[in-house]
Protein backbone atom coordinates (compact mmCIF):
# COMPACT_ATOMS: atom_id res chain seq x y z
CA UNK A 1 0.00 0.00 0.00
CA UNK A 2 1.39 3.49 -1.21
CA UNK A 3 0.51 5.33 1.85
CA UNK A 4 2.66 8.29 -0.24
CA UNK A 5 0.06 8.54 -3.22
CA UNK A 6 -2.80 7.97 -0.89
CA UNK A 7 -1.88 11.41 1.34
CA UNK A 8 -2.48 13.46 -1.92
CA UNK A 9 -5.72 12.39 -2.01
CA UNK A 10 -6.81 11.45 1.53
CA UNK A 11 -6.53 13.43 4.69
CA UNK A 12 -4.08 11.83 7.57
CA UNK A 13 -7.48 10.62 9.55
CA UNK A 14 -8.80 9.18 6.64
CA UNK A 15 -6.21 7.22 5.77
CA UNK A 16 -5.84 6.12 9.50
CA UNK A 17 -9.71 4.78 9.38
CA UNK A 18 -8.91 2.97 5.85
CA UNK A 19 -6.34 1.00 7.45
CA UNK A 20 -8.28 -0.06 10.30
CA UNK A 21 -11.05 -1.00 8.16
CA UNK A 22 -8.22 -3.01 5.98
CA UNK A 23 -6.84 -4.45 9.23
CA UNK A 24 -10.47 -5.13 10.69
CA UNK A 25 -11.33 -6.82 7.73
CA UNK A 26 -8.59 -9.40 7.24
CA UNK A 27 -9.16 -10.18 11.17
CA UNK A 28 -13.19 -10.58 10.57
CA UNK A 29 -12.79 -12.69 7.86
CA UNK A 30 -9.98 -14.97 9.64
CA UNK A 31 -11.19 -15.34 12.88
CA UNK A 32 -14.67 -16.06 11.64
CA UNK A 33 -13.10 -19.10 9.13
CA UNK A 34 -10.99 -20.50 11.75
CA UNK A 35 -12.98 -19.57 15.37
CA UNK A 36 -9.94 -18.01 17.05
CA UNK A 37 -11.06 -17.33 20.40
CA UNK A 38 -9.55 -17.09 23.69
CA UNK A 39 -12.32 -17.88 25.82
CA UNK A 40 -12.30 -21.45 24.12
CA UNK A 41 -8.79 -22.20 24.68
CA UNK A 42 -8.47 -21.70 27.89
CA UNK A 43 -11.77 -23.57 28.92
CA UNK A 44 -10.07 -26.76 26.84
CA UNK A 45 -7.07 -26.14 28.96
CA UNK A 46 -9.10 -26.07 32.05
CA UNK A 47 -10.82 -29.28 31.39
CA UNK A 48 -7.43 -30.91 30.73
CA UNK A 49 -7.24 -30.79 26.91
CA UNK A 50 -4.52 -29.16 24.33
CA UNK A 51 -7.25 -29.37 21.57
CA UNK A 52 -8.15 -27.40 18.43
CA UNK A 53 -9.05 -24.31 19.54
CA UNK A 54 -5.86 -24.43 21.63
CA UNK A 55 -3.96 -25.19 18.34
CA UNK A 56 -5.62 -22.44 16.40
CA UNK A 57 -4.97 -19.49 19.52
CA UNK A 58 -1.48 -20.63 20.04
CA UNK A 59 -1.04 -20.43 16.28
CA UNK A 60 -2.71 -17.13 16.30
CA UNK A 61 -0.44 -15.59 18.68
CA UNK A 62 2.77 -16.69 17.69
CA UNK A 63 2.52 -15.80 14.13
CA UNK A 64 1.39 -12.58 15.18
CA UNK A 65 4.66 -12.58 17.48
CA UNK A 66 7.05 -13.91 14.06
CA UNK A 67 5.36 -11.14 12.01
CA UNK A 68 5.80 -8.19 13.70
CA UNK A 69 8.92 -9.10 15.39
CA UNK A 70 10.71 -9.91 11.44
CA UNK A 71 8.69 -6.41 10.72
CA UNK A 72 11.07 -4.94 13.44
CA UNK A 73 14.16 -6.92 12.47
CA UNK A 74 13.55 -5.46 8.77
CA UNK A 75 13.17 -2.26 9.66
CA UNK A 76 9.41 -1.63 9.17
CA UNK A 77 8.46 -0.97 12.73
CA UNK A 78 9.70 0.17 16.30
CA UNK A 79 8.03 -0.93 19.20
CA UNK A 80 8.79 1.47 20.84
CA UNK A 81 6.84 4.28 18.94
CA UNK A 82 3.93 2.06 19.73
CA UNK A 83 0.98 3.46 22.20
CA UNK A 84 1.15 0.51 24.16
CA UNK A 85 4.58 1.09 24.62
CA UNK A 86 4.83 4.53 24.75
CA UNK A 87 2.29 5.44 28.21
CA UNK A 88 2.92 4.33 31.37
CA UNK A 89 1.77 0.98 32.14
CA UNK A 90 -0.17 -0.25 35.16
CA UNK A 91 1.00 -4.05 37.21
CA UNK A 92 -2.15 -3.58 39.09
CA UNK A 93 -4.68 -2.87 36.17
CA UNK A 94 -3.46 -5.77 34.22
CA UNK A 95 -3.38 -8.57 36.84
CA UNK A 96 -7.17 -7.24 37.90
CA UNK A 97 -8.27 -6.01 35.03
CA UNK A 98 -7.37 -9.49 32.85
CA UNK A 99 -8.65 -11.41 36.02
CA UNK A 100 -11.86 -9.81 34.83
CA UNK A 101 -11.31 -10.24 31.28
CA UNK A 102 -11.18 -13.77 31.69
CA UNK A 103 -14.38 -14.04 34.11
CA UNK A 104 -16.51 -12.26 31.56
CA UNK A 105 -14.99 -13.65 28.80
CA UNK A 106 -16.42 -17.51 30.53
CA UNK A 107 -19.69 -15.78 31.14
CA UNK A 108 -20.55 -14.26 28.18
CA UNK A 109 -19.16 -17.30 26.23
CA UNK A 110 -16.97 -15.55 23.85
CA UNK A 111 -14.19 -12.70 24.56
CA UNK A 112 -15.09 -9.08 22.95
CA UNK A 113 -13.46 -10.10 19.26
CA UNK A 114 -14.89 -13.08 19.40
CA UNK A 115 -18.30 -11.42 20.00
CA UNK A 116 -18.12 -9.08 17.67
CA UNK A 117 -17.26 -11.89 14.97
CA UNK A 118 -20.81 -13.84 16.22
CA UNK A 119 -22.81 -10.59 16.29
CA UNK A 120 -21.82 -10.43 12.09
CA UNK A 121 -23.09 -13.78 11.55
CA UNK A 122 -26.25 -12.97 13.27
CA UNK A 123 -25.67 -13.95 17.13
CA UNK A 124 -28.34 -11.71 18.72
CA UNK A 125 -26.65 -12.48 22.23
CA UNK A 126 -23.46 -11.57 21.08
CA UNK A 127 -25.13 -8.03 19.45
CA UNK A 128 -26.60 -7.61 23.17
CA UNK A 129 -23.33 -8.53 24.97
CA UNK A 130 -21.02 -6.28 22.58
CA UNK A 131 -23.17 -3.14 23.03
CA UNK A 132 -23.39 -3.73 26.79
CA UNK A 133 -19.05 -4.06 26.61
CA UNK A 134 -18.86 -0.87 24.61
CA UNK A 135 -21.16 0.92 26.74
CA UNK A 136 -19.09 -0.13 29.71
CA UNK A 137 -15.80 0.80 28.43
CA UNK A 138 -16.71 4.27 27.13
CA UNK A 139 -17.78 4.87 31.23
CA UNK A 140 -14.54 3.07 32.05
CA UNK A 141 -12.61 5.84 29.55
CA UNK A 142 -14.61 9.22 30.65
CA UNK A 143 -18.01 8.20 32.33
CA UNK A 144 -18.69 7.04 35.92
CA UNK A 145 -16.46 4.35 36.44
CA UNK A 146 -13.58 6.63 34.87
CA UNK A 147 -12.30 7.55 38.64
CA UNK A 148 -12.24 4.19 39.97
CA UNK A 149 -10.18 2.66 36.98
CA UNK A 150 -7.97 5.69 37.34
CA UNK A 151 -7.53 5.20 41.21
CA UNK A 152 -6.64 1.16 40.59
CA UNK A 153 -4.46 1.53 37.48
CA UNK A 154 -2.70 4.19 39.82
CA UNK A 155 -1.93 1.70 42.53
CA UNK A 156 1.22 -0.02 40.67
CA UNK A 157 2.64 1.44 37.52
CA UNK A 158 5.47 1.29 35.54
CA UNK A 159 8.85 3.64 35.88
CA UNK A 160 10.10 6.43 33.79
CA UNK A 161 6.86 7.16 32.20
CA UNK A 162 6.60 4.09 29.80
CA UNK A 163 5.99 0.61 29.65
CA UNK A 164 8.52 -2.53 29.92
CA UNK A 165 9.92 -4.34 26.82
CA UNK A 166 9.71 -7.22 28.04
CA UNK A 167 12.03 -8.62 26.13
CA UNK A 168 14.90 -5.65 27.22
CA UNK A 169 13.94 -5.92 30.87
CA UNK A 170 15.44 -10.00 30.12
CA UNK A 171 18.70 -9.14 29.15
CA UNK A 172 17.68 -10.79 25.47
CA UNK A 173 18.39 -9.68 22.03
CA UNK A 174 15.86 -7.90 19.83
CA UNK A 175 16.27 -11.70 17.92
CA UNK A 176 14.89 -13.82 21.07
CA UNK A 177 11.30 -12.17 20.50
CA UNK A 178 11.30 -13.45 16.31
CA UNK A 179 12.92 -17.35 18.16
CA UNK A 180 10.25 -17.43 20.72
CA UNK A 181 7.34 -16.62 18.03
CA UNK A 182 8.68 -19.24 15.56
CA UNK A 183 9.00 -21.89 18.61
CA UNK A 184 5.58 -21.21 19.72
CA UNK A 185 4.59 -21.49 16.24
CA UNK A 186 6.45 -24.99 15.76
CA UNK A 187 4.57 -26.01 19.13
CA UNK A 188 0.80 -25.08 17.69
CA UNK A 189 1.53 -27.15 14.08
CA UNK A 190 2.34 -30.28 16.31
CA UNK A 191 -0.92 -29.58 18.28
CA UNK A 192 -2.69 -28.91 15.08
CA UNK A 193 -1.29 -32.16 13.62
CA UNK A 194 -2.32 -33.97 16.60
CA UNK A 195 -5.94 -32.68 16.55
CA UNK A 196 -6.27 -32.79 12.76
CA UNK A 197 -6.75 -29.35 12.16
CA UNK A 198 -6.71 -28.95 7.97
CA UNK A 199 -3.97 -26.40 6.02
CA UNK A 200 -6.91 -23.87 5.46
CA UNK A 201 -8.08 -23.59 9.17
CA UNK A 202 -4.30 -23.01 10.10
CA UNK A 203 -4.06 -20.71 7.25
CA UNK A 204 -7.45 -19.03 8.60
CA UNK A 205 -5.70 -18.97 11.96
CA UNK A 206 -1.87 -17.52 10.74
CA UNK A 207 -3.89 -15.05 8.86
CA UNK A 208 -4.83 -13.52 12.13
CA UNK A 209 -1.96 -12.92 13.82
CA UNK A 210 -0.84 -10.92 10.19
CA UNK A 211 -3.80 -8.77 10.82
CA UNK A 212 -1.93 -7.44 13.67
CA UNK A 213 0.92 -6.97 12.20
CA UNK A 214 -0.67 -5.18 9.50
CA UNK A 215 -2.07 -3.04 11.77
CA UNK A 216 1.14 -2.18 13.38
CA UNK A 217 3.38 -2.01 10.39
CA UNK A 218 0.80 0.38 8.50
CA UNK A 219 0.05 2.87 11.37
CA UNK A 220 4.01 3.18 11.75
CA UNK A 221 4.59 3.53 8.29
CA UNK A 222 1.82 6.55 8.57
CA UNK A 223 3.12 7.93 11.69
CA UNK A 224 6.45 8.51 10.06
CA UNK A 225 4.55 11.00 6.84
CA UNK A 226 1.91 12.45 8.13
CA UNK A 227 2.14 16.16 9.19
CA UNK A 228 0.18 15.05 12.27
CA UNK A 229 0.82 13.64 14.98
CA UNK A 230 -0.93 9.77 13.97
CA UNK A 231 -1.31 6.89 16.93
CA UNK A 232 0.66 3.99 16.10
CA UNK A 233 -1.70 1.13 16.99
CA UNK A 234 -3.31 -2.25 16.10
CA UNK A 235 -6.59 -4.40 16.60
CA UNK A 236 -7.99 -3.88 20.03
CA UNK A 237 -11.68 -3.91 20.82
CA UNK A 238 -11.80 -2.04 24.28
CA UNK A 239 -11.43 1.71 23.11
CA UNK A 240 -12.07 1.18 19.16
CA UNK A 241 -15.72 -0.16 20.36
CA UNK A 242 -16.63 2.72 22.78
CA UNK A 243 -15.12 5.49 20.27
CA UNK A 244 -17.07 3.54 17.34
CA UNK A 245 -20.12 4.22 19.86
CA UNK A 246 -19.35 7.77 20.37
CA UNK A 247 -18.57 8.45 16.43
CA UNK A 248 -22.69 7.85 15.60
CA UNK A 249 -23.57 9.77 18.58
CA UNK A 250 -21.37 13.14 18.60
CA UNK A 251 -22.39 15.63 16.84
CA UNK A 252 -18.55 16.25 15.08
CA UNK A 253 -17.20 13.15 15.32
CA UNK A 254 -13.18 12.44 14.08
CA UNK A 255 -11.85 9.24 11.74
CA UNK A 256 -9.44 7.40 13.38
CA UNK A 257 -7.88 4.32 13.01
CA UNK A 258 -10.35 2.52 15.81
CA UNK A 259 -13.07 3.56 13.59
CA UNK A 260 -12.28 1.77 10.75
CA UNK A 261 -11.38 -1.28 12.60
CA UNK A 262 -14.67 -1.87 14.09
CA UNK A 263 -16.49 -1.93 10.95
CA UNK A 264 -14.28 -3.61 9.26
CA UNK A 265 -14.10 -6.85 11.35
CA UNK A 266 -17.99 -6.48 11.07
CA UNK A 267 -17.45 -6.74 7.62
CA UNK A 268 -15.02 -9.11 7.15
CA UNK A 269 -16.83 -11.72 9.63
CA UNK A 270 -20.13 -11.24 7.60
CA UNK A 271 -18.50 -12.05 3.88
CA UNK A 272 -16.90 -14.87 5.11
CA UNK A 273 -20.15 -16.36 7.07
CA UNK A 274 -22.52 -15.77 3.94
CA UNK A 275 -19.75 -17.57 1.63
CA UNK A 276 -20.24 -19.82 3.72
CA UNK A 277 -23.81 -19.98 4.17
CA UNK A 278 -23.82 -19.72 7.82
CA UNK A 279 -25.25 -16.64 8.44
CA UNK A 280 -28.18 -17.80 11.28
CA UNK A 281 -30.22 -15.58 13.77
CA UNK A 282 -29.67 -16.95 17.27
CA UNK A 283 -30.70 -15.83 20.48
CA UNK A 284 -30.54 -16.83 24.10
CA UNK A 285 -31.42 -19.65 25.39
CA UNK A 286 -32.76 -18.40 29.00
CA UNK A 287 -33.06 -15.64 30.98
CA UNK A 288 -30.11 -17.65 33.17
CA UNK A 289 -27.75 -17.18 30.32
CA UNK A 290 -28.72 -13.55 29.16
CA UNK A 291 -27.29 -12.91 33.11
CA UNK A 292 -24.55 -14.59 32.67
CA UNK A 293 -23.77 -12.70 29.45
CA UNK A 294 -24.67 -8.83 30.68
CA UNK A 295 -22.44 -9.61 33.61
CA UNK A 296 -19.70 -11.30 31.34
CA UNK A 297 -19.85 -8.37 28.99
CA UNK A 298 -19.76 -5.66 32.13
CA UNK A 299 -16.77 -7.29 33.64
CA UNK A 300 -14.88 -7.11 30.22
CA UNK A 301 -15.70 -3.74 29.73
CA UNK A 302 -14.45 -2.56 32.48
CA UNK A 303 -11.44 -5.17 32.95
CA UNK A 304 -10.43 -4.43 28.89
CA UNK A 305 -9.78 -0.87 29.97
CA UNK A 306 -8.05 -1.14 33.40
CA UNK A 307 -5.64 -4.39 31.82
CA UNK A 308 -4.49 -1.54 28.75
CA UNK A 309 -6.51 -3.86 26.15
CA UNK A 310 -9.10 -6.37 25.57
CA UNK A 311 -7.62 -10.50 25.39
CA UNK A 312 -6.76 -9.33 21.39
CA UNK A 313 -5.16 -5.71 22.19
CA UNK A 314 -3.62 -6.89 25.26
CA UNK A 315 -3.20 -10.69 24.82
CA UNK A 316 -2.17 -10.44 21.28
CA UNK A 317 -1.73 -7.37 20.09
CA UNK A 318 0.25 -6.27 23.46
CA UNK A 319 1.66 -9.39 23.62
CA UNK A 320 3.54 -9.55 19.59
CA UNK A 321 5.43 -6.52 20.99
CA UNK A 322 6.29 -7.66 24.29
CA UNK A 323 4.10 -4.95 26.35
CA UNK A 324 5.57 -6.19 29.88
CA UNK A 325 2.11 -5.21 31.24
CA UNK A 326 0.47 -6.99 28.37
CA UNK A 327 1.83 -10.28 29.07
CA UNK A 328 0.76 -9.80 32.66
CA UNK A 329 -2.70 -8.88 31.84
CA UNK A 330 -2.78 -12.11 29.05
CA UNK A 331 -1.85 -14.52 32.16
CA UNK A 332 -4.29 -12.78 34.16
CA UNK A 333 -7.27 -13.64 31.59
CA UNK A 334 -5.70 -16.82 31.42
CA UNK A 335 -6.40 -17.53 35.24
CA UNK A 336 -9.52 -15.93 35.63
CA UNK A 337 -10.88 -18.15 32.68
CA UNK A 338 -9.65 -21.38 33.82
CA UNK A 339 -11.12 -20.62 37.55
CA UNK A 340 -14.01 -19.32 36.06
CA UNK A 341 -15.01 -22.73 33.72
CA UNK A 342 -13.65 -24.62 36.80
CA UNK A 343 -16.10 -23.17 39.11
CA UNK A 344 -19.16 -22.29 37.09
CA UNK A 345 -19.04 -24.61 33.88
CA UNK A 346 -17.83 -27.81 34.89
CA UNK A 347 -19.72 -28.87 37.69
CA UNK A 348 -23.03 -28.31 35.76
CA UNK A 349 -20.84 -30.41 32.95
CA UNK A 350 -19.54 -33.07 35.85
CA UNK A 351 -23.57 -33.47 36.94
CA UNK A 352 -25.44 -36.46 35.87
CA UNK A 353 -28.37 -36.38 33.29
Amino acid sequence: MNLELLLDHLEEAHLAALIGLLAGAVFGVAAQRSSFCLRAATVEFARGSLGPRMAIWLLAFSTAVVWVQGAQELGLFRPEEARMMAVTGSWSGAIAGGLMVGIGMVLARGCPGRLLVLAATGNLRSVMSGLIFAVVTQMSISGVLSPLRQWFAGLWVTTGGHNVDLVAALGLPHVAGLLFGIATAALALVLARRNRIGPRALLFASAVGFAVALGWVLTYSLAQIAFDPVTVTSITFSGPSANTLMFFLEPAPAASFDIGLVPGVFIGAFAAAALARELKFQGFEGEGQMRRSMLGAVLMGFGAMLAGGCSIGAGVTGGSIFVATAWLALLSMWIGGIVTDFLVDQPGARAPA
